[in-house]
């Protein structure tokens, strides 16, 4: 279990670092260039994982809900696994998809109230008059722009003739990482995770 909390905790304290430093540092809509390919761009988002979303205030309100019992159920399975001796990899890509999902959720839960509105202004922590949005409702912190190739598809192209095309577009935060790496180790690696898993569970005859 030591590995599985040494991950999340170390997700979590990065991705709510620079969540904070972002808020605090930049104003919305405002970029740092570090690489002319690597982006800092400060964007805020109602919804899902890479600026997806999810529409309207039920909308908003009903991921937040969906976000928490996942984080539940993903806690539950992952002490499970811990407990049944499943890989380390197995652990790793869990834990990883734990903590980026805790991540985005105490910015949903927490950020509208404790932080002011970023659009023209540096936030502010705790402001006399309260919050951007209540509890539930904040927007989650995204930062991390990668336009590694920019162009225009050809005028012979079907679907997007001349427009112009941004590879990789979505902006993301470091709990968008963690899942997606997460994710990837599970996809990738399914067999040998699960496979350990219900061997470790299976009973002896």
């Amino acid at each position: 279990m030591k590995k599985a909390l040494a991950i999340i905790f170390t997700v979590l304290v990065a991705d709510q670092l620079l969540k904070f430093w972002v808020k605090t540092h930049m104003m919305l809509g405002q970029e740092i260039e570090i690489f002319p390919w690597f982006i800092i761009h400060f964007t805020e988002n109602m919804g899902m994982a890479f600026g997806m979303e999810l529409g309207g205030q039920w909308g908003k309100l009903i991921l937040s809900i969906f976000r928490m019992i996942a984080a539940v159920g993903l806690a539950y399975y992952l002490t499970l696994i811990v407990k049944k001796g499943a890989s380390t990899g197995a652990i790793v890509a869990v834990s990883l998809v734990f903590a980026g999902a805790v991540g985005n959720i105490i910015d949903g839960m927490f950020y509208g109230a404790i932080f002011s509105e970023s659009y023209g202004q540096l936030a502010t922590v705790f402001p006399e008059d309260g919050g951007y949005a209540p509890m539930l409702y904040g927007r989650v912190v995204d930062m991390f722009y990668f336009p590694l190739i920019e162009g225009h598809f050809p005028a012979w192209f079907p679907i997007w003739p001349n427009e112009q095309f941004i590879f990789f577009r979505h902006i993301f935060n470091i709990a968008d990482a963690a899942i997606t790496c997460g994710m990837a180790l599970i996809i990738l690696f399914q067999k040998e995770f699960f496979g350990e898993e219900a061997a470790v569970a299976a009973p002896e005859n």
